[in-house]
C-alpha cells in the first residue's frame, strides 16, 4: 500500500508535469490578470486629487451609474442584443439547411458549390469591405438594422461545421424515414435538427459572440447613434473620456457580463459539440 501510494506521488512529481504545470498556471494568469485589472478598476473612483488617474482610490459603483446616465449605454446594448439574437437565429436556420442539402442530397454541382463557399475563407471583411458598403448603400439599408444583420447572416464558418457534423449520421437514418414516407424537409426538420442540437448550441454561442463584438461592419455603415452597438459605444467612450479610466474600464464590464454568462452556461455544449464534430 506504501508502495503504491509512493508510486503515485513519484508520478505527479516527474520533471514532464511539474513543468507543464508551471507553464500552464502562467499561461492562465498572463490570460486572467487583465479581466482582474479591468474588473478592480471599474469598481474603484478617482483619486483624491479630483482627477481621473490611472491607479484610482476608493470602490464605488459610481462608474456604472455614470455609465447608464451620461451616455445611451443601455440602447447600445440593446442593439447589439437584438442584431447578435437575430442573425444568430436566422443563420442558424439557413446554415443548417444549406448544409443538410450539401451533405445529404445528391445533386449536380455539390461539391462545387461546397468548395466555392468553403473558398470564402480566404476572404477577410476588410477586402470585401467597399463594395460590400456600396451594396447596402445601393439597397439604401445605411443606419438600419438590416444593413446590420443581413451581410452577418451568411458564413461559411457555419456551414462548414453542421456539413461536417451530418456526415457523421448514419445515412440509413435518412434512408428508413424515407421509406416510411418522409420528404426531404421532414427528415431534415424530424431527424437532423433534434440530431444537431449541441453543434446548434456551440454555434449559436460563436455567431451571438462574433456579433456582440463586431466592431468594424457596424462602424462603417452606422453615423446614427440610435444603431450603434456596444462596441462602437465603448470605442466613442473610450476616446471622450481617454484619461477616465474607471469609467471605461465599468463601460468594458458591462459589455463583456453577456459573453461571460453565455460561455458559462453553454460551456459544456461547446466541449462536446468539438468533441463530436472534429475536423474531417
Amino acid at each position: 500500500m506504501i508502495s503504491s501510494n509512493m508510486a503515485v506521488r513519484s508520478e505527479y512529481l516527474r520533471p514532464k508535469r511539474i513543468i507543464v504545470f508551471v507553464v500552464t498556471l502562467i499561461l492562465a494568469l498572463l490570460t486572467i490578470f487583465p479581466l482582474l485589472w479591468m474588473l478592480s478598476a471599474a469598481f474603484k473612483g478617482p483619486d483624491e486629487t479630483g482627477s481621473n488617474s490611472l491607479i484610482p482610490q476608493a470602490a464605488t459603483l459610481s462608474n456604472f451609474i455614470y455609465v447608464f446616465t451620461q451616455v445611451p449605454f443601455l440602447t447600445y446594448m440593446l442593439n447589439s442584443f437584438f442584431v447578435a439574437v437575430t442573425v444568430t437565429v436566422v443563420a442558424l436556420l439557413f446554415h443548417s439547411m444549406a448544409a443538410y442539402a450539401l451533405s445529404w442530397l445528391k445533386f449536380p454541382g455539390r461539391d462545387v458549390i461546397f468548395l466555392a463557399i468553403f473558398s470564402t475563407f480566404l476572404v477577410s471583411l476588410p477586402i470585401i469591405l467597399v463594395p460590400l458598403f456600396i451594396l447596402v448603400k445601393t439597397l439604401g439599408l445605411l443606419n438600419s438594422y438590416g444593413g446590420l444583420i443581413i451581410p452577418a447572416i451568411f458564413n461559411a464558418f457555419g456551414i462548414f461545421m453542421l456539413r461536417q457534423f451530418y456526415i457523421t449520421i448514419p445515412r440509413e437514418l435518412g434512408e428508413a424515414a424515407v421509406l416510411d414516407g418522409c420528404s426531404y424537409w421532414q427528415v431534415y426538420w424530424h431527424l437532423i435538427l433534434p440530431l444537431s442540437r449541441p453543434i446548434m448550441s456551440a454555434l449559436a454561442v460563436f455567431f451571438f459572440l462574433a456579433n456582440w463584438n463586431s466592431f468594424l461592419w457596424p462602424l462603417t455603415i452606422t453615423s446614427d447613434q440610435n444603431f450603434w452597438m456596444v462596441q462602437i459605444g465603448i470605442a466613442a467612450f473610450q476616446q471622450q473620456y481617454s484619461s477616465a479610466w474607471n469609467y471605461v474600464m465599468a463601460a468594458s464590464v458591462v459589455a463583456a457580463i453577456p459573453t461571460l454568462l453565455l460561455f458559462f452556461f453553454f460551456q459544456r455544449q461547446l466541449i462536446e459539440s468539438i468533441k463530436s464534430t472534429g475536423i474531417k
